[in-house]
């Protein structure tokens, strides 16, 4: 009997991979009939990318990702706040990538397809229920689009990695109700322009209520790169957040005169803005952390168990964690309820207290602690945030999500031999 898995992205795909390295029957049930390279630009942090490397993507990640070199955190006014090598810059053994979401996915994909055969993953299945039966599982599948039934499959676990509006979830927990909105909005968009903070750069400015991110996901000859990029803007409580729809086009006049004099020495960021290919948007949402993923022979993996805001960079990593965890006890304690319990013993903790360092911005704090200390700017950060101050919100974060340089660098591989 297999291990049945929901939802092909970039958890369900990592577990697929980590269960054939580890000679492990599963099958994988995606709802849409074709994975496309959607979406737009993410960050992968080394704690996640070792665990790539350790199935053998190495040299696909190269092909498709830029390794980062920095962050930069900065005011509204362009000043310099704090920066931070990154990956293996900063003294880690790996490094972070930069990367193309569906660009990352389709990698996954082709690496899975092409190891273990196209057979693994069913297309245009989703799964709509599940129900023990002795020694397994049993599992509902239907068309998203029409909603006729498609039959069922039995496995001996059923692992839902379905994303933030997982059909699992909702029926483990039918009163949760719908995701959990902050109040800021996202438009995102990639745009060709010149390279800036020396290259290779994940720059951050603002503050919460009006933030702009952005970072290199390509790099061409003539010395430009192509820049994913993410302006933030708190909203009323009655804006269309709900609809959660993620090709939804976004309007310039929305956002863009928030950031009309955003105009530094490093970066034109209306121009930047106005130059996009396309403008997509987005509602900052998440969920609320649960007191059990594992129930029985089925558990919840990557943003089914723990959607988390985009901040620190940490989503696809910690659903890239999830699975490797989850696939070494499936391996140590059999295909069966111990496994999962104990996956849910080890992950959920731990990524419940990221999603609500998240929601309180994580790492970006520094943003809003300078912006309230300094509305106007500054001539010398040091006389509005020291450097003690900056190194510790920094510190703090990275051993709360498992980026501590010496503890990663120190302990044994997640799955080992």
């Amino acid at each position: 009997m297999t291990v049945m898995i929901a939802g092909a992205g970039i958890g369900g795909l990592t577990l697929g991979l980590s269960l054939h390295q580890l000679g492990i029957p599963f099958r994988i049930f995606e709802a849409v009939r074709e994975i496309r390279p959607l979406g737009v630009g993410i960050n992968v942090q080394p704690h996640a990318i070792r665990e790539l490397f350790e199935l053998g993507l190495e040299d696909a990640l190269e092909k498709v990702g830029l390794r980062t070199k920095q962050v930069g955190y900065f005011s509204a006014q362009g000043g310099e706040i704090w920066r931070e090598p990154r990956g293996e810059f900063a003294g880690y053994n790996w490094p972070q990538y930069s990367i193309h979401r569906g660009e990352m996915q389709m990698l996954l994909y082709r690496a899975l397809v092409e190891r273990a055969g196209k057979d693994v993953i069913r297309m245009g299945a989703a799964v709509t229920g599940s129900e023990e039966t002795g020694e397994g599982v049993e599992i509902y599948l239907a068309e998203r689009s029409t909603g006729k039934a498609l039959g069922t499959e039995t496995g001996r676990v059923f692992i839902a990695a379905d994303g933030i509006n997982s059909e699992a979830r909702k029926a483990l927990y039918p009163d949760e109700g719908g995701a959990h909105w902050g109040g800021i909005m996202m438009w995102r968009g990639v745009t060709r322009g010149p390279s800036f903070l020396g290259g290779r750069t994940m720059a951050m400015a603002g503050k919460k209520a009006c933030k702009f991110v952005c970072y290199p996901i390509a790099e061409y000859d003539d010395g430009t790169c192509l820049i994913n990029w993410i302006a933030d803007r708190a909203m009323p409580e009655d804006y269309m957040w709900r609809e959660q729809d993620w090709n939804r086009e976004g309007k310039l006049d929305d956002f863009l005169p928030a950031f009309a004099d955003w105009t530094f020495d490093w970066l034109n960021v209306p121009e930047i803005i106005t130059k996009a290919e396309s403008v997509l948007e987005y509602p900052m949402v998440d969920r609320n952390p649960l007191p059990r993923w594992s129930h029985g022979r089925m558990t919840l993996l990557g943003d089914a168990a723990h959607a988390m805001y985009p901040i620190g960079s940490n989503g696809a990593s910690q659903a890239i964690l999830d699975a490797r965890v989850l696939a070494r006890e499936l391996r140590d304690r059999g295909q069966g309820e111990a496994a999962l319990t104990k996956y849910d013993e080890i992950r959920r903790e731990t990524v419940n207290k990221l999603v609500l360092a998240n929601r309180g911005d994580g790492p970006d704090k520094v943003l809003d602690v300078v912006a309230e200390r300094a509305p106007e700017g500054f001539d010398d950060i040091s006389e509005v945030m020291s450097l003690a101050e900056l190194e510790s919100a920094a510190a703090g974060y990275k051993k709360l999500a498992g980026m501590d340089i010496e503890a990663l660098n120190a302990r044994g591989p997640l799955v080992p031999n």
